[in-house]
């Protein structure tokens, strides 16, 4: 057999990847021994001959079924802070306070109360709140 490991190193530096990503055609190898410049490369790449093997990766769906209440460590706290959901949930109902007023949908005093009681904690979340005006200034 042949010894193509330098034509393998020179395709590995044009197509930008490690050695062991290189795949070279088993049936083309006499072509490939014969290239000796960096062009016949680019050559036998742009013919098929040399190609890019794809990226082994890990695969997201086995990470994810492992994440049940069963593998995780520590404080619920310890994953998301409270001041964290805190910050969520209030820029989420003030985002919405503002949209219901610039629409109309509510007015500016009513706009000041309810966020008063969105700062306050009065709200669960958005859908809490929008039934709340619903119920009480739903006319």
């Amino acid at each position: 057999m042949t010894d193509i490991s330098n034509q393998k190193r020179m395709a590995a530096d044009v197509l930008d990847v490690g050695e062991g990503r290189v795949w070279i055609d088993p049936d083309r190898v006499d072509d490939v021994d014969g290239a000796i410049t960096k062009q016949d490369i680019r050559n036998l790449i742009e013919s098929g001959v040399i190609k890019k093997k794809q990226k082994d990766g890990t695969s997201r769906q086995e990470t994810e079924k492992d994440k049940g209440p069963g593998s995780r460590k520590g404080h619920a706290g310890a994953r998301k802070s409270d001041k964290d959901k805190w910050k969520e949930k209030i820029r989420a109902l003030r985002k919405d306070l503002k949209e219901m007023r610039e629409e109309g949908e509510i007015s500016s005093s009513e706009y000041r109360e309810l966020y008063d009681m969105a700062s306050g904690g009065y709200f669960r979340n958005t859908k809490h709140m929008e039934l709340y005006i619903e119920k009480n200034l739903g006319e």
